[in-house]
């Protein structure tokens, strides 16, 4: 049988590196029309009154009148409006959208309209909680009762911006009685369901189409729901085509990012042991809800890392501020927490006086554990045979050894996590209910029909040679064309480390259907559905029990040097190894690998974004910085084979895993070299200087 780890040339690499790829902003349609957005000059006001010009025939104003549905973004809360109507809470808030033959006049268009606002006091302080989880784990209360002394640090995280290299971007328009939406996006039946409830209409008025997506790293996840909204309600007025695209400030100012968070964790301690922990977690959610509450939700999970520790009291918050909402950015809460427990275990075998990697294996996680949430790790960890190799790769001990001696700020950092595959608990099943189809038509082609979308990290290649593979054809006579809500069903959003474990191994099992019962030159069909392992049981609302059905899991390693006069921080090389199960393709995972960690290591040290008085202050690539070529590191990635039995030949999930160890390990790389504590990220010259001159 033939390797599924093999590497193959991806399928859509000669149409993106000829130009052959259609990305939004080279659609073209007679007579497109095109839309600006009017923007809130205020961070918190109430509109007293809207002052729109005389407009030229052809031109139109498209605002919270315009809507037949409710003027809510259809997310997880309805608090989102599509259009501000009585009132803003962010700066740059959507109030209306221009729309016209000529961009130039309708940008002097959108700059006469005259807004009257009653100007309010705006808050930036974690002070209005709207949502707040809690759980424990054992005896919180005994292990207080029983500890000799409390080790206490409190870990601060920042914005960061997904920086995709293609701007938010949709054009829309009429055809066939339907609303079309063509963009660039990662979850078509979310834009869909949306703009299903903005116009009040029947699910097949409209219609959703991916377009190539140059980059999302999940900016791209709910995000689009709010400019197809915008550009559904146009469409459905004006009945034509339109088409609105976000230059990029105006996209590094009004999209979601990652949530700023603070964490506070404790420790209980006795006889140098951890008895137990107890962490708070608050994230800002900017003006609006969105996703935050599951975002809050997969931190406060992660609340101990790759460790078992018998007693939890785990509590957090999502708070509202009058700055841009924050949203999905890959990990997806876990790398706010992951930073914090990496850390924190360190500062505690510092604080006891234990070398830290003896604590930390004290505590690994191993099979049939207790997960924090009571769950169970059901299937192998092989993180000692991960240990061993990247101790090896990197020559860890002996460089953390001499680098202390010779004081010559060089350090070196080694951060261990682990990230849920799927959507936490029993979301599959409850929420998503993915349906695939796999069709052969009488040339014995066989088309993929998913909503699973490829931006970038290589899943048309991945799923067709999943198919081709089973079926045993090459895999030209696989056909994966771009999603089209009008011919796939819904298998769920393109989040969540779910693609290839989930829909990949519901098309898995659509194939082998499909190899069982193959008739030559027939048109066949067949349908595979989401079933929940009988092992996962989830109590919601206690959050207990198995959060997910599987784990991966990663080790990173990174080498830093720091200028001695400057402080400036030089990553030199770094290590990897990984659990991702069984890799579909060894290439692609280790490009997914690398292009995580560097975008992990520029959250953790370079990546400075900042909101003054509610308006981002890094609105531009010139002033967002993050890691180049100049700057990435060589970096050594290894894989290690650990099928999980219900993924598509053993595969788990790797689009986040290889994000969330970054932080930590190149801080703890930086707190090794300067012999002083790290607490907040990015740990930039500036806090370096400020560390270093606190004796």
């Amino acid at each position: 049988m033939k390797d599924i780890s093999k590497t193959i040339k991806k399928v859509d690499s000669d149409d993106k590196s000829s130009g052959k790829s259609k990305y939004i902003s080279d659609y073209k349609m007679e007579n497109m029309l095109h839309a600006i957005t009017v923007r809130s000059k205020h961070q918190k006001a109430k509109i007293i009154k809207r002052t729109y010009p005389v407009l030229k025939e052809g031109y139109y104003i498209i605002d919270h009148t315009d809507i037949p549905g409710v003027n809510f973004v259809k997310m997880i809360f309805d608090d989102m409006p599509v259009f501000a109507e009585n009132e803003v809470n962010y700066y740059l808030e959507p109030i209306a959208l221009v729309v016209g033959p000529d961009k130039e006049e309708v940008l002097e268009i959108v700059n006469s309209i005259e807004i009257a606002y009653e100007i309010q006091i705006p808050t930036y302080e974690y002070t209005n909680s709207v949502i707040n989880y809690n759980f424990t784990k054992g005896n919180i209360e005994k292990a207080k009762k029983e500890s000799e002394s409390e080790i206490e640090y409190t870990y601060n995280t920042p914005y960061q911006e997904q920086l995709y290299i293609e701007p938010q971007g949709m054009i829309g328009y009429f055809e066939n009685n339907q609303v079309t939406l063509v963009g660039s996006i990662q979850c078509p039946y979310y834009v869909k369901a949306a703009v299903v409830s903005i116009l009040d209409s029947e699910e097949d008025y409209i219609r959703v189409k991916q377009a190539t997506v140059g980059g999302a790293f999940g900016g791209k996840e709910e995000f689009p729901s709010l400019i197809a909204c915008h550009l559904a309600i146009a469409v459905h007025k004006i009945k034509k085509s339109v088409k609105l695209i976000y230059e990029r400030e105006e996209d590094m100012e009004t999209t979601t990012k990652r949530h700023p968070a603070t964490i506070k964790l404790k420790a209980y301690m006795k006889d140098n042991k951890i008895l137990g922990i107890s962490s708070n977690v608050g994230i800002d959610a900017g003006a609006y809800i969105g996703l935050s509450g599951v975002v809050l939700s997969r931190a406060l999970i992660a609340a101990t890392g790759v460790y078992t520790i018998d007693n939890l009291a785990v509590n957090g918050d999502v708070f509202i501020t009058n700055t841009v909402p924050n949203g999905a950015f890959r990990g997806f809460g876990a790398p706010q927490m992951l930073f914090a427990i990496e850390m924190f275990i360190h500062h505690i075998a510092k604080d006891i006086n234990v070398e830290p990697l003896t604590l930390r294996q004290s505590y690994l996680a191993k099979q049939n554990d207790s997960t924090s949430t009571t769950g169970t790790f059901r299937d192998p960890i092989i993180m000692p045979e991960m240990l061993e190799k990247a101790l090896k790769e990197s020559d860890f001990i002996r460089k953390e050894k001499e680098y202390k001696q010779e004081n010559s700020l060089k350090g070196i950092g080694m951060s261990w996590f682990l990230h849920g595959c799927g959507f936490t608990g029993s979301g599959e099943a409850t929420h998503i209910n993915a349906v695939v189809k796999l069709e052969k038509d009488k040339n014995d082609l066989v088309t993929i029909l998913i909503a699973a979308v490829d931006m970038g990290q290589g899943v048309k290649t991945t799923m067709r040679k999943i198919v081709s593979n089973i079926l045993d054809i090459p895999i030209e006579n696989v056909i994966y064309n771009h999603p089209d809500t009008n011919l796939v069903p819904d298998s769920g959003p393109t989040v969540a480390s779910r693609t290839i474990m989930i829909v990949g191994g519901l098309v898995a099992r659509a194939a082998k259907q499909l190899k069982e019962n193959w008739i030559d030159r027939n048109y066949q069909i067949f349908t595979e559905k989401y079933k929940q392992p009988s092992y996962i049981k989830w109590d919601e609302d206690n959050f207990r029990g198995d959060a997910y059905p599987a784990y991966s899991w990663g080790i990173n390693i990174v080498e830093v040097e720091i200028d001695k006069n400057t402080y400036e921080v030089t990553v030199k090389e770094g290590w990897s190894v990984y659990d991702v199960g069984k890799a579909i393709d060894e290439q692609i995972i280790i490009g997914q690998a690398d292009g995580g960690q560097l975008q992990g290591i520029g959250y953790g040290y370079m990546e400075v974004m900042k909101a003054v008085d509610g308006k981002i202050q890094q609105k531009n690539v010139t002033d967002y910085i993050i890691p180049t070529s100049v700057d990435a590191p060589i970096l050594h990635t290894y894989l290690i084979d650990n099928p999980y039995p219900l993924g598509p030949y053993g595969a788990k999930g790797a689009g986040e895993l290889t994000l969330v160890g970054g932080a930590p390990a190149v801080a703890l790389a930086i707190e090794h070299a300067i012999g002083k504590k790290v607490t907040k990220i990015p740990v930039t010259p500036e806090y370096i200087m400020e560390l270093m001159s606190n004796e």
